[in-house]
């Protein structure tokens, strides 16, 4: 099963990092849509995709404009868009009003349900609440006995430690370095060594950060010696990284 992070920063794009994208080609699954989605089109490796939103700030579904073009000259044939009721509605409110973005893509909305089944039934999605203002979502895919788990936009805490457990990739959000603890928690993020201390309760096997603060772009944003002296198989996620899970 193959993986790509399609983008990997938070709030804005920079130069090293688009917002907000993971994408399973072969299954046609993608997890948010920030501005890495016009990356997606080049992905694709079926003509179905499932698209698994975790909230609708912008920096997560700004991308599902992007995405009119394939669907109108068939790359793409079906899209489903699967979110929280209260997302759905603020996605055709606010970011296909008519002033905004007049065209709404032959999106599928679909309220999420406890668990999906997506890819002719070889994934099975599962969700979680998280804190974040506004709320969030992360989410748990499991195909045969692989198992991922997915955790942007959020304060660590203990309410899904048993959610993220023992899976075989966590892809988690770490904002911030540990010098700028504080601000985490003013804002509704996560930093490294919580985040470190999160994958080491839950017994994952690795971890990989994302949804980086767009104003560091060099080599260690966030401190990885500082994660990997709490859990070793930490590692930091780059936009079109690969991995095989």
């Amino acid at each position: 099963m193959r993986l790509l992070f399609l983008g990997t920063g938070g709030y804005h794009p920079n130069e090293r990092r688009h917002t907000a994208g993971i994408m399973l080609p072969e299954l046609g699954i993608l997890f948010d849509a920030g501005s890495s989605a016009f990356r997606v089109a080049s992905h694709l490796a079926t003509q179905q995709i499932d698209i698994f939103l975790t909230h609708a700030h912008l920096d997560h579904v700004q991308g599902l404009t992007y995405l009119l073009v394939p669907l109108a000259r068939g790359q793409i044939t079906h899209c489903r868009v699967h979110a929280s009721p209260d997302t759905i509605a603020a996605v055709k409110e606010h970011l296909f009003s008519e002033p905004l973005f007049p065209v709404l893509p032959a999106f599928e909305f679909l309220p999420l349900t406890d668990q999906v089944a997506v890819a002719n039934g070889q994934a099975i999605i599962t969700h979680q609440p998280l804190h974040h203002p506004g709320g969030s979502v992360g989410y748990r895919l499991q195909v045969g006995d692989k198992k991922i788990a997915y955790i942007t936009d959020t304060t660590v805490s203990h309410s899904y430690v048993d959610f993220v457990r023992g899976v075989d990739l966590l892809i988690h959000e770490c904002y911030f370095p540990d010098a700028m603890a504080d601000w985490a928690g003013k804002t509704g993020h996560s930093y490294t060594s919580q985040v470190a201390s999160l994958a080491s309760e839950a017994r994952v096997t690795r971890m990989y950060l994302t949804h980086i603060d767009p104003q560091r772009s060099d080599d260690d944003p966030i401190g990885l010696a500082t994660a990997r002296a709490i859990f070793p198989e930490t590692y930091l996620a780059e936009d079109l990284m690969e991995l095989e899970i």
